[in-house]
C-alpha cells in the first residue's frame, strides 16, 4: 500500500502555538505511518497561496493538503484547485463559507476542524468579570486584522465580560512577542493613555501578553506610568512550556489552553482516505481557562 503524503501548511514560525501545530502533525505522522511536510508563510497570505499552489501542481505524491490559512479568504481558488486534483483539503481554524459547497461535489475528504474560538473569547470575558467584579477598564491587545480567529475571539469576550468592563482594543501586527511590544508602547506614547486607569491587560495570545507585560514595564520608570503597576496579564494558548509555565511564574495571570489540532485533523483525514468515511463538515475542539476564572477570584488583588 502507498505510504500516505500530507502538506501541512501554517502561518508563521514565530509563534509558539504554530510550532506546536507542526510538532504535533509530525507526531501524528509518525503514529499513523504517513508523511507530513511542513511549511511556513511567514505571515503571508500571497506566499501561502503561492506555497498551496506548488504542491498541488509539483508533488504527484501529495494525497492531501492541510492548511491554516493567513488570510481572511481561506483560499477558495486554491481549494477547487486542490480538490479537481484529487488532493483532499482540509482547513485548521477557518470555516470558510466555500466549503459546504466544495464537500457537496468532492470525491475527497474536505472538512474543517478548529479550536472553538468563539469560546476562547467567552472564557476571556469570564476571566475578565472574575478579575473585576466591580468593573474597570482592560487593556485588550488583538491579533493581526486578516485573522478570522482574532474576530471569533474578541466577540466571545464582549458577549460574556461583564457591562462594567470596558475595553480598550489595541490591534497587533501578528501574534508575536514583539507585535505585542510594539502595539503597547505606541499606545503608552498618546497623551489621552495617562488617562486610562487599565486595571487588566488581556491579549489573545500569551506571546503577545508578555510583550504588553515588557513594554509596561519598561515604561514604569516614567512620568504618570504608577498606575499601570502591578497589572494581571491574560493571555491564550497555554503551551506547557510557555503559556501554562508563565502562569505558574507569575508572569502571566492567567491563560487559555487551545489545543493543537493538527494531530486531530490528520487523524481524521487518514481514517477517511484508509476507511472511506465522511468527517463532519466541521469540528471544534474545546479549550479551557488555566486556572479556572473562579480560582481567579482568589489568586490576583482586585484593583
Amino acid at each position: 500500500m502507498k505510504k500516505l503524503c500530507f502538506v501541512v501548511s501554517l502561518i508563521t514560525q514565530d509563534n509558539d502555538y504554530q510550532r506546536q501545530q507542526a510538532a504535533a502533525a509530525q507526531e501524528a505522522a509518525a503514529r499513523l505511518g504517513v508523511e507530513a511536510q511542513i511549511l511556513f508563510a511567514n505571515s503571508n497570505a500571497i506566499d501561502q497561496s503561492q506555497q498551496l499552489l506548488d504542491a498541488i501542481h509539483d508533488r504527484d505524491g501529495v494525497d492531501g493538503i492541510l492548511v491554516e490559512p493567513a488570510g481572511r479568504t481561506a483560499f477558495p481558488k486554491v481549494a477547487e484547485a486542490a480538490v479537481a486534483s484529487g488532493k483532499a483539503w482540509v482547513l485548521l481554524n477557518s470555516d470558510p463559507d466555500y466549503l459546504k459547497e466544495l464537500r457537496s461535489r468532492s470525491t475527497v475528504p474536505v472538512f474543517a476542524v478548529s479550536a472553538d474560538n468563539h469560546e476562547v473569547g467567552r472564557i476571556q470575558g469570564r476571566q475578565l468579570a472574575a478579575l473585576l467584579p466591580k468593573g474597570g477598564s482592560v487593556l485588550y491587545i488583538q491579533g493581526p486584522s486578516l485573522s478570522p480567529v482574532v474576530e471569533q475571539r474578541a466577540a466571545g469576550m464582549l458577549q460574556t465580560k461583564p457591562a462594567s468592563v470596558n475595553a480598550r482594543i489595541l490591534k497587533s501586527a501578528n501574534w508575536t512577542e514583539e507585535a505585542g511590544f510594539h502595539v503597547v508602547t505606541s499606545w503608552l506614547r498618546l497623551s489621552t493613555a495617562r488617562d486610562e486607569a487599565i486595571k487588566v491587560v488581556q491579549a489573545q495570545n500569551d506571546a503577545l501578553a508578555v510583550g504588553a507585560r515588557r513594554a509596561i514595564e519598561d515604561q514604569q520608570t516614567g512620568p504618570g506610568q504608577d498606575h499601570k503597576s502591578g497589572l494581571p496579564f491574560l493571555g491564550v494558548d497555554g503551551l506547557p512550556q510557555t503559556g501554562q509555565a508563565w502562569v505558574r511564574q507569575g508572569t502571566l495571570a492567567a491563560t487559555i489552553v487551545v489545543p493543537a489540532i493538527t494531530a486531530q485533523a490528520l487523524d481524521a483525514l487518514v481514517a477517511a482516505i484508509r476507511g472511506r468515511t465522511r468527517p463532519p463538515e466541521h469540528t471544534l475542539v474545546a479549550p479551557e481557562s488555566f486556572p479556572d476564572p473562579h480560582e481567579l477570584l482568589h489568586r490576583i488583588p482586585h484593583n
